[in-house]
Parts: C-alpha cells; sequence; structure tokens
C-alpha cells in the first residue's frame, strides 16, 4: 500500500482537536464502534490521518498493505483492471467503511479516491495486535465484512436485472441511507445529501454510457422523483418513491 512509503510526520498532520474518537462522524458505524471509552482512548494514541486528492491513486492490486483504516470524509472507489486493459468498478468505500483486511498480506483492487478524501489509519501489525485483544473490534469487523457480502450479492441483482433508471434510483438510495446513518441527529423529512461521484464513474459503476446515466437523472429530476442542488448535492423529497423508483420494496424498514 502506498502509504507504508509516506513520512508518518506528513501522514498526521491532519490530526486535529475535533478528530478524537469520541467526536468522530463515523463513529457510530466504524470498526470502532463497539469500543468503549478506554479502547477509544488507546485508539486515539496511535492513529493517524491521510489526506488524498480527487484522482489520487491510494493503493494498488497486489500491493502489499502497511496500513488500515476507514473512510473520515469522501468516497474511494475499488476497480480491477483485466488483462487486456479493460477496468470495471466493482465498489465504493464510503463514509465507515473499512480498507484492508488482518491476515491478508497484498491488496485486491486498485484504490482511488473519487473526491477529496480522508482516512483514518493504523499501521496493519498494531491494527492486526488490537483486533486480538479486542474481541469487540474483531466483532465489528466480521459484521462489516458481512454487510459486505449482502451488498455484493445485491449487486448481483442490480446489475444483472435492472433497468438503467432502477439501477440509478438504487445507488441515489444507497448514498440516501449512508448519508442519513452518518447523521447523530437525523432529521425527518426531506433527505439532502452530497453526490459523492461523477457520472462518468456511475456509468463505470453501473455499466451503463454517460449519456444514459445523464438521461435517467434528467427524467427521475423532470419526474419529481430527485432535486439536483448545488454544490453537487441531491434533495429527495419522498425517499419511498426513490425506493419504489429503485425497484426494491420498501417495507420494513427505510433508514436502516
Amino acid at each position: 500500500m502506498r502509504l507504508g512509503d509516506r513520512d508518518l510526520e506528513a501522514v498526521r498532520s491532519h490530526r486535529s482537536a475535533e478528530t478524537r474518537c469520541e467526536v468522530c462522524p463515523i463513529r457510530r458505524r466504524a470498526v470502532c464502534a463497539y469500543c468503549e471509552p478506554d479502547d477509544l482512548e488507546e485508539l486515539d494514541s496511535f492513529k493517524s490521518y491521510r489526506r488524498f486528492e480527487a484522482g489520487e491513486t491510494i493503493a494498488w492490486a497486489g500491493e502489499r498493505m502497511s496500513m488500515v483504516g476507514s473512510v473520515v470524509t469522501g468516497v474511494a472507489m475499488l476497480s480491477r483492471t483485466l488483462a487486456d486493459g479493460r477496468r470495471q468498478m466493482v465498489g465504493l468505500l464510503l463514509p465507515s467503511d473499512f480498507l484492508g483486511r488482518p491476515g491478508r498480506a497484498q491488496n485486491a483492487y486498485d484504490v482511488v479516491a473519487a473526491t477529496e478524501t480522508v482516512f483514518c489509519m493504523f499501521q496493519k501489525p498494531e491494527f492486526e495486535r488490537l483486533v486480538a485483544r479486542m474481541p469487540q473490534i474483531e466483532r465489528r469487523l466480521l459484521q462489516m465484512t458481512l454487510d459486505e457480502l449482502d451488498s455484493a450479492r445485491e449487486w448481483m441483482l442490480l446489475l444483472g436485472r435492472k433497468t438503467a433508471r432502477e439501477k440509478i434510483a438504487s445507488l441515489f438510495v444507497i448514498m440516501a441511507r449512508r448519508d442519513a446513518a452518518l447523521q447523530r441527529e437525523p432529521k425527518p423529512g426531506t433527505l439532502v445529501f452530497p453526490l459523492y461521484i461523477t457520472r462518468e464513474a456511475m456509468a463505470d459503476y453501473l455499466g451503463l454510457t454517460i449519456e444514459t446515466v445523464s438521461r435517467q437523472i434528467s427524467a427521475l429530476r423532470r419526474d419529481g422523483v430527485v432535486e439536483l442542488c448545488e454544490n453537487r448535492t441531491v434533495r429527495v423529497p419522498d425517499l419511498l418513491r426513490l425506493i419504489d423508483e429503485s425497484g426494491d420494496d420498501a417495507d420494513g424498514g427505510v433508514l436502516s
């Protein structure tokens, strides 16, 4: 992982009083979600932060990983390049998602920052020792891994069976739900969330052309399902309607 070649002082340069674990914006959903105050104090003593600019490569597939960590802000893209040069985006790392696996020496995918992205990082050997001593972190990692498996199965359905309109709506639902889950005090009613990635990235991720993505977003906006606002944000007047447009069943809860 490229972070291993960087000076640790530069990696730690983004720390501040606002980055203490107890006030972290991803505290409730990150790998440390089940940690007690004493555990957080220990984590805080050896974590570090690293900022990546949009388009910057965070790690290459096959590269040995010297650090692991969670996305604090921003979004990163996971992709795989085939032998003939074709590339397929296979996932997104959104705030609170974890990069790296304890016990795995190499990174499986290319990881590129889609937006300006900040990671909360740990040296991999230190983190592996921490997991061995703190079963609550191991339990949370297992839970997050199973959630990723569920997401991968849902994505197989999306890519294989859904229409272009349903694919765009599904991606908006994912972003809206994640943003709502990260809010300390979720606001009832209309949802507003940042549009994390470009239309080109959406096309790559969803297996569509850029023109199709643009047409479908325009159609959803024209039909009043979403509104595009300033600063690359999306407003959803009625989340249940957006879920209906995605082809999913809204029963059983909305903002889980």
